[in-house]
């Protein structure tokens, strides 16, 4: 790929993921963001001019004296810019980029103009600060020329002049340090809330974490959402903020060298040109071995989170040494990957240092024929200086950043990758020709299956073949088979996390469906919060919340922890069998007509177990189980019997002989 495509779709990527924030994408095109782009700088511009103008005109009102001291010849610009074509034609920019924002008030809707207003301050002060900047070039070279000549009233004023510069500048200065971040927060906040919106819907967070690891396309989901937006929306605005300054501080300084030599400015490109060139062809293996380092730090975060999730089942079986083997494996590769980054990154840093140290003596080469055959004063040398360091800055930009642009890059491939997918999962759950088997009908008042082909996604292992079967209300049908024959699969189809390969599955409402697996969700929450999820937890009272641990037999529970709203880590605190009761205290207070168990009372012994499933039979709830203990039969009408080869059975559950599987 050449360096001009990748370039352009790097820049498509950033489109992307920033335009949206500023106007959406959906509603508008490139050129439009472009146009409201450039009216923002014509607004700027002018109301720059607007406030400078008016500032000159009240210092001679209100303080002549000090106007003709600290702003010697500026009046007489300003009036110079109004009375020639600049001040008319920056008014009629000022006015066209007003009337622009006006015409896009439609799309600048839900808090979209306040980013807008935050960017236009932060470029005034970026112009406000650059003035400044040209302005104390001329101060030191007054400042010299002073010196040469023993002129010591002069300098003194001049060294006042320049404080009052410094002292302008500070406040200025602050302001901006403020907004910047301030703006990268807002935006943070609004597409960390949007991709992780995007994440929770079509259960884009389900589809995106694949049981096998391998078949994983987007790594990481969570430091995509957390720390990837933080790194990019802080890096554009800076890198942003960066590259309208360098272009300012170009436009600006490139006049007052043109104005001291024209071939020092002429130099000056040609070196800075050929520079850049060198630099971006020599880094553009950083972006690869950043996007690399970026996904390997992740792996090695999530297996140290794993150890920290699984402390207990690790300390039992006494894994210390496997995990620390695995952990070390996803440490030397992101170490190994390091290595080539650290490599690349000094030679980069060689090519960097000659350029800088080189670029010094450019200015003297240029400079000193002309002052040797005195053409120029004394103070030209140091405004020279002054000027090409600023220029050079500017157009090397690229060059003194290239390490920081190459993660950049790599953070919105990231991150725009990881955008582009969930927007797809949504493209595709809204475009299936199944989605009807996925949403729940509100008509289905049970759940039936017709003539399904059962195939894990991702895979072509066939573990059910053209079954049809119906599960009514208060009917309870028992899913057995040899491990691994499809069981919880099954319940994955039937529950709408798996769509059926062949044939048609229908279900009632969400809302009359609950599933519940072997290891009970906890969330990260109060106990209260716990047993009413996902329900809001004021829709029960106190009482009725301990009366239903009561009812599934926690009552140490409610002695434990008298107060609801305690939280703790649950999933630490409770052992499984603790878990699981929790769970079916969750399920009578949702109360659904239907439920899906996956092994839910495995840990729980067989009285616990016939207690459990004799309160959802006395309220009359539909339940589909995978179990091994014959002593569930008593609670089921059916048994489901899978061979794991596509076929299956469906035989009466009294007198079932659970030898069989």
């Amino acid at each position: 790929m050449s360096f001009f495509k990748a370039f352009r779709e790097q820049l498509g990527k950033l489109q992307r993921l920033a335009q949206p924030y500023f106007l959406p994408l959906e509603e508008s095109s490139s050129w439009q963001f472009l146009l409201l782009v450039l009216s923002l700088l014509a607004v700027v511009v002018g109301v720059t001019l607007l406030l400078l103008t008016g500032s000159v005109a009240a210092a001679g009102v209100l303080i002549p004296d000090l106007r003709s001291r600290f702003l010697p010849g500026v009046p007489e610009q300003v009036a110079a810019l109004w009375s020639g074509p600049i001040g008319p034609v920056v008014m009629a920019l000022f006015a066209g980029g007003l009337a622009v924002f006006s015409s896009f008030r439609a799309k600048l809707r839900q808090g979209r103009w306040l980013p807008w207003l935050l960017i236009g301050v932060i470029t005034l002060l970026i112009l406000v600060i650059n003035g400044i900047n040209v302005g104390i070039s001329f101060v030191a070279r007054n400042v010299d020329n002073a010196l040469v000549a023993y002129d010591q009233d002069g300098f003194w004023k001049i060294v006042a002049i320049y404080a009052f510069c410094l002292v302008l500048a500070l406040p200025i200065r602050a302001t901006q340090s403020y907004l910047i971040p301030k703006l990268g927060l807002l935006w943070r906040e609004w597409l960390s809330g949007r991709l992780l919106t995007r994440y929770l819907s079509n259960r884009a967070y389900y589809i995106l974490n694949p049981n096998d690891e391998s078949l994983q396309e987007i790594d990481n989901p969570d430091q995509r959402i957390s720390q990837d937006t933080a790194s990019f929306t802080g890096t554009s605005l800076s890198v942003t903020v960066e590259i309208l300054s360098a272009l300012l501080t170009f436009v600006s300084f490139i006049i007052v060298l043109w104005s001291i030599s024209v071939n020092l400015a002429l130099l000056l490109l040609a070196y800075s040109l050929g520079g850049t060139a060198l630099i971006v062809f020599a880094s553009r293996k950083l972006v690869a071995l950043n996007y690399q380092q970026l996904k390997l730090e992740a792996d090695f975060r999530y297996g140290l989170v794993h150890i920290r999730d699984n402390a207990e089942s690790i300390a039992f079986y006494r894994g210390e040494q496997q995990e620390g083997k695995e952990a070390e494996r996803r440490l030397s590769g992101a170490i190994v990957n390091y290595n080539k980054l650290i490599v690349w990154e000094a030679l980069i840093q060689v090519i960097q240092r000659s350029y800088d140290y080189f670029s010094r003596f450019l200015p003297w080469l240029v400079i000193a024929p002309v002052y040797f055959a005195k053409e120029v004063d004394f103070g030209v040398f140091g405004q020279a200086s002054i000027a090409f360091s600023q220029v050079l800055f500017s157009v090397s930009y690229i060059v003194n950043n290239i390490d920081r642009l190459a993660a950049f890059s790599a953070s919105i491939s990231r991150l725009e990758g990881f955008q582009l997918k969930v927007d797809e999962i949504g493209s595709q759950a809204r475009e299936r020709s199944y989605q009807d088997s996925l949403l729940a009908d509100a008509s289905h008042q049970t759940i039936l299956v017709k003539h399904a082909d059962l195939v894990p996604p991702h895979t072509d292992r066939r573990l059910i073949h053209d079954i049809s079967l119906e599960v009514g209300p208060a009917q309870r049908l028992l899913v057995v088979g040899p491990s691994g024959c499809g069981k919880t699969s099954f319940l994955r189809m039937v529950s709408g996390l798996w769509p059926a390969a062949a044939g048609t599955v229908e279900r009632p409402p969400l809302a009359e469906l609950l599933f519940i697996p072997q290891k009970p969700y906890m969330i990260l929450g109060s106990l209260r919060e716990q047993l009413c999820y996902p329900q809001q937890p004021e829709r029960f009272s106190d009482d009725h919340l301990r009366s239903v641990l009561e009812e599934v037999r926690l009552p140490e529970l409610v002695r434990r922890y008298p107060d609801l709203d305690i939280k703790q880590d649950w999933p630490r605190l409770l052992s499984l069998g603790e878990q699981q009761r929790l769970a079916f205290a969750r399920l009578l207070l949702n109360s659904p007509r239907f439920v899906v168990l996956d092994e839910a009372t495995s840990a729980l012994d067989v009285n616990t177990e016939k207690h459990l499933y004799k309160l959802l039979t006395e309220r009359d709830m539909a339940f589909v189980s995978v179990g091994h203990r014959p002593t569930l039969a008593a609670f089921h009408d059916t048994v489901l019997e899978l061979d794991g080869q596509g076929g299956w059975r469906l035989l009466p559950a009294t007198g079932y002989d659970f030898t069989r599987t």
